[in-house]
Order: C-alpha cells, then structure tokens, then sequence
C-alpha cells in the first residue's frame, strides 16, 4: 500500500503584480509564506500524513524551510522537492501539477491567488481522465485579487487536507465540483486557442498583453463570469453586485459593458482592486447556462483570465465563452471539519481505569 501523501504549490511571486502598487495593498513576505506552510505541514501530520510533496523555488521558501527542518522539528511530515528546475515562471506550477498527478497525491495545497489556482486548474483539467479529474485542491489566499482560493487558518486547511489524505473523510462529503469558463479562439485555419478561466473571463480592447494585471475599466468589453459574489474584491464584483451568482449555483453570468455613456444603462461602482472602487458603465447583463457558447462580439482585442491578460485576439477571429459545470474539485473544509467533529476524528478515547 502508498504511503498517503500531499502536494503543496506555493507561489513564491504571488501578490506581486501591478496592482499592489497601484492600489496600496499589502505585500506577503517570503519568511510568512514559510510560517504558512510550516503551519499546512504541522497540521497534516497531526492527522496522520507522514509525507509531502513540495514545489521547489528560487525565491526563498526552499531555503527557510531547509533553515527550519535543520533544527529538528519533529511535528512535520517527511518533505521531499519534486524533481523539477525551478524558472521562476508560471511553468514552475504546471510542471508540479503535473508531477504531483504523477505522484499520487491525495490533494493539492495550493498557496497563491486567483492565478495560481487558474494555473493548477488549467493543467488538471488538461490531464484529467477517468482517475485524475477528481483530484482535489484546498486554496490558501495569497494573491491581490482572491476571489477563489479561501482567507482561512492554515491550520486547519492541513488538518482536513490530511483526514482527507489519510481515507478518514468520504470524497463524496469532502469534496465539492466547480465550474470553470472555457474560452475559444478559432481563425479559421487549424485547431482553436483554448483556455481557462475559474473566476472570470474579462474581454477588453486592449491589443497587447502588456503587464497582464488588469486594473483599469476604461477598456472593458465584457465579462464572463463562473461565480460572482457581492462581497468579492476584483473583476468578479462587478456581476456579484449586478446578480450574484454562487460557487455552487448552476449557471454563470455574462456582462457587456459600454464604451460610451450613450450606451450605458448604468454606472456601478466596483471595488476591482484593494481599495480601488471604480465607476464601471455596464450596456445589459444575461444568465450564462451551462455548455452553451456564448459569442465574443468585440473585434479584436485581449482576454483576461482571473484578473490577467494572457490571450489577445485579431480581427477575423471568432471567441466564445463557454461555462462548464462539474470541471474541477476542491476541498470542503468547513464541510471536513464538521464531519471531523461529529465522528470525533480528531478525539481519542480515555479508558476507563
């Protein structure tokens, strides 16, 4: 029998994109990321998981943690780096994604924002079959804009990513399906540009990528949305504030925004970036359902997955959107933690003398 095992994706660069300067926010230090794995590992092996599996870095995390396992700590489980050369790049993650499906793990651990879970996503959707599509994430926020990943004690995100682990909570109670937004870009000629977005899908005017981080509404076409929440920060706040639709609600949501006041059936003012609430003038809003194409009607311009641009799009392309239910799993944990307390999971009998 494998040993039970957890993989854990850190993001040593998450929260450093433009908008942290731009909107005042703040910034997570290198030795913090450290103390919340540390944390992840401690709780885990409290639940029994004797071995992890961990992205190596060039930022710093591997170092402190090598710092730390030389005193002789003995609450962790046995840590080994996946046998990857670090890039630095947004690689780093699809190749440990990879790797840890190869592995075996029980979960994910993700620490990052609304881009490093797309990123994990993407690619355990690219590579799922019948075995690897019910492969869980638990997200720790870490990002700017999180809309996703979940601002929680990574305390206890370890403890039930190891009950998990360990076989002590059922997938069907532990576990919760996700939708994603599929977005399409076909020239006519070959196969269609595919990608993936698992808050938000935003098409703006913009012909270039630039510097990914969309911050300004100035150039919004439209946005596609798999779950909007009012109390969200980020693009996402737009439709959470216009018809919120849940993470586990059926459908999504789709909004054209205008170019002109002419055309602008309202100004919202949404908080799109940590302290950066800006008037957005929205044109009509519809329910997306499920494996229905929606057309793109912008000429050409850039798609945003998640708050940063990563596709552009020319003139003669055709892009559509796409919801897409049950695409992904992740961890319940209040769910984990609940279980946990009524089969006392976490609670050891005392004979009596």
């Amino acid at each position: 029998m494998s040993t039970p095992t957890l993989g854990i994706i850190a993001n040593p660069v998450s929260a450093r994109d433009i908008r942290r300067v731009v909107a005042h926010a703040g910034n997570l230090q290198i030795s913090e990321r450290v103390n919340i794995v540390i944390r992840v590992l401690q709780a885990a092996r409290a639940a029994g998981v004797q071995r992890v599996l961990l992205m190596p870095d060039r930022s710093g995390i591997r170092a402190l943690l090598d710092r730390h396992l030389k005193r002789g700590d003995t609450e962790l489980p046995e840590l080994e780096l996946l046998d990857m050369e670090p890039t630095s790049t947004v690689e780093d993650t699809f190749a440990a994604t990879r790797l840890l499906q190869r592995a075996g793990v029980a979960a994910i651990i993700v620490l990052g924002g609304d881009g490093t879970h797309r990123a994990v996503v993407r690619e355990l959707v690219a590579g799922a079959d019948a075995t690897l599509s019910a492969l869980p994430i638990a997200g720790l926020s870490t990002g700017t804009n999180n809309a996703f990943p979940e601002m929680r004690e990574p305390t206890i995100t370890g403890l039930a990513a190891g009950l998990y682990a360990m076989g002590r909570l059922d997938a069907g109670e532990a576990l919760l399906p996700n939708k994603l937004i599929e977005v399409s870009i076909l020239n006519g000629a070959g196969a269609p540009r595919r990608d993936i977005a698992i808050v938000d899908a935003v098409v703006t005017q913009d012909r270039t990528v630039g510097a990914r981080a969309l911050w300004k509404p100035q150039s919004l076409a439209a946005a596609y949305f798999a779950f909007a929440e009012p109390e969200a920060i980020g693009l996402s706040s737009i439709g959470g504030l216009l018809q919120p639709v849940g993470r586990r609600d059926p459908g999504g949501l789709s909004v054209q925004l205008a170019t002109d006041a002419r055309h602008a059936l309202l100004h919202l003012n949404a908080p799109i970036a940590p302290g950066l609430v800006r008037p957005v003038a929205v044109a009509s809003w519809q329910r997306m359902v499920a494996d229905e194409p929606q057309a793109v009607s912008a000429e050409a311009g850039s798609v945003a997955l998640d708050g940063e641009r990563e596709l552009t799009f020319d003139p003669g392309e055709r892009v559509t959107m796409t919801l897409r239910e049950d695409a992904f799993h992740t961890l319940d944990v209040k769910r984990c933690m609940a279980a946990a307390a009524r089969d006392g999971l976490l609670t050891t009998r005392i004979p009596n003398p």
